[in-house]
This record gives C-alpha cells, sequence and structure tokens, in this order.
C-alpha cells in the first residue's frame, strides 16, 4: 500500500466522475458514446448492483457498463451525483455519495446515500460494489402502480 497508488485511484475516480458528467451532458445512454467512460474501466470490469433494484444484477465489462446505463436511464429521469467524499488506500476507495433523482415512470424525487467500494488496479477501475441505505424505498419510487383489475 503506497501514497502513489492511493492517489492514483483518486485520480482515476475523479476523472471517472467528471467523464461520467460529460457523457450524461452529451445525451448519456444510447445518445453519447461510452468512448468517454471506457479508458477510466478494465475490459472485464465487473458491477454488482443489488439484486432489490430495478436495474439489479450483475454488469460485466463495457458492454455489460453500456447496458447498465440504458437500464438506468429507464429508470431514472435525473440522476444526480453530488457532496462526493472520498477515502483511498491503495487499490480500493470507498466513495460515500448524495444521489438526488427522479423516478421516471412514477415521477417521485429522492435523495439517499450511496456507499460504493471500488477497486483501481493498473489505473483503471476493476470492481464496483454500491451499497444502498434503502433499497426498497428505491425500487418503491420506481415502480409503476398497479393498474386494479
Amino acid at each position: 500500500m503506497t501514497n502513489s497508488s492511493t492517489t492514483d485511484s483518486v485520480a482515476v475516480l475523479t476523472g471517472m466522475y467528471e467523464a461520467e458528467a460529460k457523457y450524461l451532458a452529451a445525451g448519456g445512454p444510447g445518445e453519447a458514446p461510452f468512448d468517454l467512460l471506457a479508458p477510466f474501466f478494465a475490459s472485464d470490469v465487473v458491477l454488482h448492483q443489488a439484486d432489490a433494484l430495478p436495474y439489479g444484477g450483475t454488469w460485466r465489462g463495457h458492454a455489460g457498463l453500456t447496458r447498465f446505463f440504458l437500464a438506468m436511464s429507464d429508470v431514472w429521469e435525473s440522476f444526480e451525483m453530488a457532496d462526493q467524499e472520498f477515502l483511498a488506500t491503495g487499490e480500493t476507495a470507498v466513495v460515500l455519495t448524495r444521489v438526488r433523482a427522479r423516478a421516471r415512470a412514477t415521477g417521485r424525487e429522492l435523495s439517499f446515500p450511496i456507499l460504493q467500494t471500488i477497486t483501481v488496479r493498473d489505473g483503471r477501475i476493476v470492481e464496483v460494489r454500491p451499497f444502498y441505505w434503502d433499497t426498497a424505498a428505491i425500487a418503491d419510487a420506481c415502480a409503476v402502480p398497479a393498474r386494479p383489475a
């Protein structure tokens, strides 16, 4: 564990979040090329999302991340990551983010924290594990109400 690898992890994450903002500003999933984000992720990156979420599951590689961003776009009308705090030691970083989002299906607005553990190796993100405080509240805000029979 060196200070250099910690600094490198934070630099990679800072760069990735800046690229993500540019990606979303350019139209995001289905509009902007994933090439804006690709340099920050290993080709075999793994993203683990809580199964209870509408975009839950394991997403693998650049193609998987592309599908993940499309799934997120289907669920959220807006998804702003604000107030981020970074803690990194070597290859592992922990990012605490306050999210403000609006569900596409219901129009409900939420504000919630996400804690992510992110592994950075050789200057690229290789694994992401987000942890949500209340997946049920998020899933409920995104669910289309059932129609009466």
